[in-house]
C-alpha cells in the first residue's frame, strides 16, 4: 500500500487502511477520511495535502497524510 501523500493532484483513491493510534485514527475518521471512503486529491504540494471528501475539502499536514494508505 501507498500512502496519499505520494498521489497527484486530480487523482481519485480507495482509502484502504489508516495506521497509527487510536486517537489519530478517530481524529481522521471524524473528517470523514474512514476506510472504503473514495477522496481526490485536489492539492499536494509536499507540506499540506488538500482533499475532497464527500461534499467538502480538507486540508491535512503531510505527518497525517502518511497515515492514510491507499
Amino acid at each position: 500500500m501507498i500512502s496519499i501523500a505520494l498521489a497527484n493532484p486530480g487523482e481519485e483513491v480507495l482509502i484502504k487502511r489508516i495506521t497509527g493510534k487510536d486517537d489519530v485514527k478517530h481524529h481522521l475518521n471524524e473528517l470523514g477520511l474512514n476506510e472504503g471512503e473514495r477522496i481526490t486529491i485536489l492539492q499536494n504540494n509536499g507540506g499540506n495535502v488538500i482533499l475532497q471528501v464527500k461534499n467538502g475539502r480538507i486540508a491535512i499536514d503531510r505527518q497525517l497524510a502518511m497515515r492514510i494508505q491507499m
